[in-house]
């Protein structure tokens, strides 16, 4: 079997378990920055493990005539044309749940961040101004997440991750998903009852075209005063203009954004060009929540696991594209 391969090389050996990949397979290594996609073409392999920020194209599904399998190497699809790989009948597929764990780490870091008001708290330590950063929250007060309502929207693998680590906290938790399962202990709420009711919203869903910008000046003038906004999904869920008004306003108390769009960040976002009054009320990390050694692990033992299925004939595990 031949697979083009459209992620990071060292990493991919360094996340592989010994014996994963047959002697057989030939792997056709093109890197994970912008494709050539003429050379992907030429390639004609059976598969394309691509990294979930590496665009795969109608133009390079349809023509690679052998081509089976559009693997993404994290949970993310959503650079990959999977209409015209449905309607060429070649299967998109993810590593769903795989980053989970890192993922809902990263979120209530974010959380700890803004409620403890750690980046301003490490600026004047760093200053020497230890006592009046003390005073500063010691007049104010700090909040802790075990005293926080915390609204989690999508309670997939993630949401729930992120809702066992919160229940440790103490805080309370509900959720809102379009899909309810029949068995939940965490209470559901409208999203706009969530919205309206929560501390903290923590967003965990897909990029689709309904949740594109669903975080809009609209819907953040749903939000309870002064809450706090947590982005570890994807930027593009996020009208990141409107995300600045409920800053500037007051309507959001803060946000803890992993992800912003579009990616790489521009110097011109507006996230990256807030006043330093506003600035410490973002916390930003580069997209890291999924990228631990544990999740590369899991995520390159289901690549290899759904590689194998395809080369036996079977159908691949975690298919997104319908087929």
């Amino acid at each position: 079997m031949k697979i083009a391969v459209l992620v990071n090389k060292d990493n991919l050996e360094r996340y592989t378990a010994a014996g994963a990949i047959p002697d057989d397979w030939e792997l056709i290594h093109f890197g994970n920055g912008t494709p050539d996609e003429d050379r992907i073409i030429a390639s004609d392999a059976d598969a394309i493990l691509a990294d979930a920020m590496c665009p795969v194209s109608a133009r390079v599904i349809n023509g690679m005539k052998r081509l089976k399998l559009v693997q993404s190497q994290g949970v993310g699809y959503n650079l990959i044309d999977t209409e015209a790989a449905k309607a060429a009948g070649v299967y998109v597929a993810n590593c769903a749940g795989a980053n989970a764990s890192a993922v809902a780490e990263q979120a209530v870091l974010l959380m700890l961040a803004l409620l403890r008001r750690f980046k301003e708290n490490d600026a004047m330590v760093f200053e020497g101004r230890q006592m009046e950063a003390k005073t500063r929250c010691f007049e104010s007060g700090l909040t802790e997440l075990g005293d926080c309502h915390v609204g989690i929207v999508g309670l997939g693998a993630i949401g729930r991750e992120l809702a066992k680590r919160l229940a440790a906290f103490g805080s309370r938790i509900s959720y809102f998903d379009t899909y309810r399962p029949q068995t939940c202990e965490i209470p559901f709420l409208e999203l706009e009852d969530l919205y309206s009711s929560c501390d903290i919203i923590s967003l965990h869903v897909p990029v689709t075209p309904e949740t594109t910008n669903m975080i809009n000046d609209d819907t953040l003038g749903k939000f309870k005063q002064g809450a706090i906004l947590i982005n570890t999904a994807r930027g593009e869920i996020v009208d990141q203009e409107a995300l600045c008004r409920a800053l500037e306003s007051g309507r959001l108390g803060g946000a803890g954004l992993d992800v912003l769009t579009p990616e790489p960040v521009t110097p011109d976002n507006p996230v990256l060009r807030l006043p330093p009054d506003l600035k410490r009320k973002v916390a930003l990390s580069p997209h890291i929540g999924g990228i631990t050694s544990g999740s590369f692990y899991r995520y390159y033992g289901i690549v290899w696991a759904n590689m194998k299925r395809l080369s036996e004939g079977a159908r691949p595990v975690n298919v997104v594209n319908g087929l």
